[in-house]
């Protein structure tokens, strides 16, 4: 069974169009995997969606890293 971070890995490397290899938690969203802030907003959708959360502004503002996304799901879907 896949994993929480197994398929927030998923969706980033879809919505970013960046190998899954080169995900890891220490890489930045924007500067590392080129993210811009449109494309972080999407990428909140798509997760808001496929975990059936909802996210607040001040959640989302401080994620930076996949690690911090990954902290920020684990915090939603416990």
């Amino acid at each position: 069974m896949a994993t929480i971070q197994d398929k927030t890995k998923a969706l980033v490397s879809s919505k970013l169009k960046v190998a899954e290899s080169e995900i890891t938690e220490d890489k930045s969203l924007f500067n590392d995997l080129g993210a811009d802030s449109l494309d972080f907003v999407e990428l909140s959708m798509l997760l808001e969606r496929e975990f059936n959360v909802k996210f607040t502004e001040a959640d989302t503002a401080n994620v930076k890293t996949v690690g911090d996304l990954y902290q920020l799901m684990e915090k939603y879907t416990k």
